[in-house]
């Protein structure tokens, strides 16, 4: 399996190449070269399996054993899964009319990150271990990302790990989470601004292959791929779990509703869709709406702040994970990904192609959910048109 920047001017890399870059060298985010289309005697294999036994077979289509032989993979995510509350790791609480929630929540630090970054850890140490190096993990945070990738690497005497925390923005619980931490390997520091102002000296960072290359730097947000690869199996574990049968043709479809910042679940969910799972993506944002905008309208453009609200770690108006979608959306089309998102960063302001505005009506849609409950909020600008 061989993974390609989204702005086609990298070389290609393998899955581990991918997991110590973060952002490719020309600003794109790596993809895999090919998906793997999954048919219907897999699905229904895969819907008898357990999260951790769904996670397994992602990572071997996705890694390949010629970089981590099977045992020593299932060995690696049986591990990472060890300390999670829950005895299935994730658990499915079915609620009235057919609602249900996926409960992501049941590792150290309470959120769902959890889950995809215990695995990236493991995958990084092992790694690190066999080819006996070191590597410092820089990790700009809205909130749970910076806790969760402390709480997945503490103690490795291979990994040094810095944390940009924005001051003010961020919950104290998730506050205490990350400046707590008596860990040498371990460094937090608060800054000025949001974690979108954030990631801007981040990419740049990273933009410098030479200074990334002296000294040995990687990132855990969900620009990196293996975040985004574990987070596909709440898709399908979703799926299982909901369809009433998997004997019909086609398979019946499931609606699956995506809290979303950077939009890494989405895009896990976009990549199993193309996979050949039969989900429906609702897109759940809250006042910073630019996914909403961007499906409803075409329009990708900032807004003039971010607004705080309850859910600060969804306080992101610069959702990096959609240039993914972008290129999936475009069949693959790297130029087209590369001027829509090259313009973006010039402008801020980008209305989408016709051509590709009309791609994610089939794929997602977006209904805007406030921060609080619009009767009781008198200041709320939500459109009550708005679904």
């Amino acid at each position: 399996m061989w993974y390609i920047s989204t702005r086609g001017m990298a070389p290609r890399v393998n899955f581990e190449g991918a997991l110590f870059s973060g952002y490719a060298p020309d600003g794109g985010l790596f993809m895999p070269e090919e998906l793997p289309q999954l048919g219907i005697e897999t699905l229904r294999h895969w819907s008898t399996l357990s999260y951790p036994s769904l996670v397994k077979e992602l990572c071997t289509l996705f890694i390949g054993p010629e970089l981590i032989p099977r045992d020593v993979l299932n060995d690696l995510i049986d591990r990472a899964f060890r300390r999670f509350r829950h005895r299935e790791v994730v658990h499915l609480s079915r609620l009235r009319n057919g609602l249900n929630v996926l409960e992501l929540w049941h590792g150290a630090t309470y959120a769902f990150k959890d889950l995809s970054l215990c695995c990236t850890a493991q995958f990084l140490q092992y790694f690190l271990e066999k080819e006996k190096k070191h590597v410092t993990v820089v990790v700009g945070t809205s909130g749970d990302t910076g806790s969760a990738a402390i709480e997945s690497v503490q103690g490795a005497k291979n990994v040094d790990i810095i944390v940009l925390l924005p001051q003010g923005h961020c919950t104290k619980i998730q506050e205490l989470q990350m400046t707590t931490v008596v860990r040498e390997n371990v460094h937090v520091f608060g800054v000025e601004g949001n974690s979108d102002e954030l990631d801007e000296p981040i990419k740049a960072v990273f933009a410098d292959v030479a200074f990334v290359k002296k000294h040995n730097l990687m990132s855990l947000n969900s620009i990196n791929w293996s975040r985004v690869l574990v987070q596909m199996a709440h898709h399908f574990f979703a799926y299982f779990q909901c369809a009433p049968s998997l004997d019909t043709h086609p398979l019946p479809p499931v609606e699956v509703v995506v809290p979303t910042g950077a939009a890494g679940n989405l895009a896990a969910g976009c990549i199993a869709q193309k996979m050949g799972l039969p989900i429906r993506l609702v897109v759940a944002v809250n006042r910073n709406d630019i996914i909403h905008r961007t499906v409803q309208r075409g329009d990708f453009s900032l807004s003039k702040a971010v607004e705080p609200t309850l859910a600060s770690a969804m306080d992101i108006q610069v959702p990096y994970n959609m240039e993914r979608i972008f290129w999936l959306l475009l069949a693959s089309d790297s130029q087209g990904t590369r001027a829509l998102m090259e313009e973006f960063e010039r402008t801020q302001s980008t209305s989408l192609p016709k051509e590709l505005h009309s791609k994610p009506s089939p794929v997602l849609s977006g209904p805007r959910l406030c921060s609080q409950v619009p009767r009781s909020c008198p200041g709320c600008r939500a459109d009550p048109r708005d679904p």
